[in-house]
């Protein structure tokens, strides 16, 4: 059977919508022109709300890998004590960027699939015995897609040294999620733009409160590109210190205007309800969750097959009968773990799509009927939602 409408339910890039697509073919301006200035002055407001954030945020044209480095040496000094939190592949990415730059780097580890332990992280802070200046903490890992708890990370850490600077990469989660950098203790979150902003990947973004806007004015480590305060100059000129990504920015405004004509609470309980109706379908269909449900993310869900070749099956087969395509594990859980993104523009009824392919699959691959099992789970917990 062919299937005309491929299904990408990767977490990132994600599928973007017609509305944004049209905007980013918009006929080019000069980005030095007042043109520009008016799409970039809506842009850098528009994300306020996303973030959580009374600033305007800034808008790097650059991967989010790039946003988590200008997060890092825009707030830490060569000589500064630092502490990165690693619990998969990305914290791991924080972990490589700290190395590279810094000797003073304490690395506090949590087991993949698992989410943070807020009392046995200040524990490990003080067993340093020595000054922190910021600690650096993925708000969704992407690759076991366990969502921290944030807030009570950040009040934690208030709590213990209101001193040290809180930085979080929020790159798979931002737009799906309700944050709040003063209530979760947040002085830097930064996103990218192709997960649930829905846009092509191009944009890094960098939400800041005033503490660590002054922080980067403060800050000697040695950077060009990445130094944030050219941005925060330019951003006051409703412009950007190099060339931006022009057509991306248009992308952003019209995300806002999607988001505005839904609203922001809609959006965030959509992902939400289409995060527990897919848990309950995959454990009808006997597939073990990574992660526990407490701190399960609400944009990517992985879940572990009986075999790595029921793994394979699932996989290639997604894609080459049904036209979906999800993504395998990282790191040392490649090849153990299947992730499926549901984050942007995906509507309950998409996840749909793929929970009666998974019911297919398996009767065939286990010799044993699932058909309108996992359904049945599914709806009984998107219908109250929609």
């Amino acid at each position: 059977m062919k299937y005309y409408h491929p299904l990408l339910l990767t977490p990132g890039p994600t599928p973007v919508p017609e509305h944004i697509l049209h905007a980013t073919q918009l006929p080019m301006v000069g980005h030095r022109s007042s043109d520009f200035e008016a799409i970039a002055e809506q842009a850098f407001k528009s994300l306020k709300p996303i973030f959580g954030s009374k600033n305007e945020v800034m808008i790097l044209t650059s991967s989010g890998t790039s946003v988590l480095e200008a997060s890092m040496l825009n707030i830490a000094n060569p000589d500064d004590d630092i502490v990165v939190i690693v619990s998969g592949a990305f914290g791991n990415r924080f972990k490589q960027i700290a190395e590279t730059y810094y000797d003073n780097v304490h690395i506090f580890e949590v087991e993949w699939g698992q989410a943070v332990s807020v009392p046995d992280f200040i524990d490990f802070l003080k067993s340093l015995n020595t000054e922190i200046t910021a600690v650096f903490s993925q708000y969704c890992e992407t690759s076991t897609a366990v969502l921290h708890p944030v807030h009570e990370l950040g009040k934690a850490l208030n709590d213990f040294d209101s001193s040290i600077y809180f930085v979080v990469d929020g790159v798979s989660c931002i737009g799906a999620v309700d944050v709040d950098l003063e209530r979760d203790y947040i002085d830097v979150l930064v996103s990218g733009s192709q997960k649930a902003i829905m846009l092509p990947p191009g944009l890094g973004f960098v939400a800041y409160n005033n503490r660590a806007k002054e922080r980067f004015n403060a800050v000697e480590t040695p950077r060009f590109y990445l130094d944030l305060n050219k941005y925060l100059k330019s951003l006051a000129e409703h412009s950007t210190p190099f060339t931006p990504n022009v057509s991306l920015f248009r992308g952003v405004n019209a995300y806002a205007e999607l988001i505005n004509a839904e609203g922001l609470d809609q959006v965030v309980a959509r992902h939400y309800a289409i995060r527990d109706g897919l848990r309950q379908a995959l454990k009808a269909l006997d597939l073990e969750l990574l992660v526990q449900d407490v701190y399960a993310s609400p944009t990517v869900t992985a879940f572990t097959p009986k075999s790595k070749d029921e793994l394979n099956y699932i996989k290639s087969e997604l894609k080459n009968r049904f036209a979906i395509t999800i993504a395998g594990g990282q790191g040392h859980l490649k090849g153990q773990i299947l992730r499926i993104g549901h984050m942007g523009q995906i509507s309950p009824f998409d996840i749909l799509q793929v929970v009666s392919a998974l019911e297919i699959l398996l009767s065939e691959f286990r010799n044993e009927s699932y058909v309108g099992k996992a359904i049945t789970q599914y709806m009984e917990v998107v219908k109250a939602y929609v």
